[in-house]
């Protein structure tokens, strides 16, 4: 396929009640078990991708490393590959495309676009992160591209106790509509987890929601009757991968 083709396939993949599942990876060699396994997409995670180089979270790890690697990603696998990138790196709206232009020059053909501040305190107001997605849009349709900007909302994670998410829904649903006027092609609302609360933006969001599959969530059959269009595991394979990792070391060094 041309990128074109994998943008489009990848669009065509979230389907509200029929989600694309994504079980992000981290490197060349977890993309290509992942797509072994059977997936139709990668996904990487931020946090994995930063941990896996020797980086914390929260754009830590160069943006010529993070490019790097989702290069690497592109030839070890033809499945379309999105990558977290977190703040895009930049504040300013043109900085933050030219930015992504970086990941479409390696053959990345969609992003998570967060609303975060990302090293600093709470989140963009909407018309300010509305402007930022604009420009990520138009960069993309100026090479021809029908990239898929994830605009997620970091309500919900910023927000520790479960309890008070569904004061936060009626936040997010405006953010919602307004990310997909900007150019966004699906909303991203990580950490919530509560099935009523995810049905009713699924109700009112006219771009496919993703939810983050975490500890506790709902399953996936759950999800899907409550209208969701992608589900990703975020940084949960990963640290999975890494306490076996550590178990089967401390068999080997730890004495009898």
């Amino acid at each position: 396929m041309t990128r074109a083709d994998k943008a489009k396939r990848f669009g065509d993949l979230h389907r509200k009640g029929n989600p694309l599942v994504l079980y992000n990876i981290w490197d060349a060699g977890s993309a290509k078990a992942v797509a072994d396994a059977g997936a139709q997409a990668l996904a990487t995670g931020s946090w994995s991708v930063a941990a896996a180089q020797g980086f914390g979270d929260g754009q830590k790890i160069p943006l010529e490393a993070l490019v790097a690697t989702a290069k690497s990603i592109v030839a070890a696998s033809d499945l379309p590959l999105s990558v977290d990138f977190e703040g895009a790196y930049s504040e300013d709206p043109e900085g933050a495309a030219a930015n992504v232009g970086k990941l479409i020059d390696v053959g990345a053909i969609g992003i998570n676009f967060e609303d975060q501040v990302v090293g600093g305190a709470g989140l963009y107001d909407v018309e300010a992160q509305s402007v930022r997605i604009r420009a990520i849009r138009a960069l993309a349709e100026s090479r021809g591209l029908p990239f898929f900007i994830n605009a997620r909302t970091d309500l919900f994670l910023k927000e520790s106790d479960d309890a008070k998410h569904a004061g936060l829904v009626d936040e997010a649903i405006a953010r919602g509509k307004a990310y997909a006027e900007a150019g966004a092609s699906g909303f991203f609302v990580p950490w919530l987890a509560d099935v009523h609360l995810i049905e009713k933006i699924c109700a009112a969001s006219s771009l496919p929601v993703n939810v983050m599959m975490k500890p506790g969530a709902p399953d996936i059959a759950t999800l899907s009757k409550a209208g969701v269009g992608r589900i990703s595991y975020g940084p949960f394979p990963y640290r999975a991968m890494i306490e076996w990792l550590k178990g089967q070391a401390a068999g080997v060094y730890t004495p009898a």
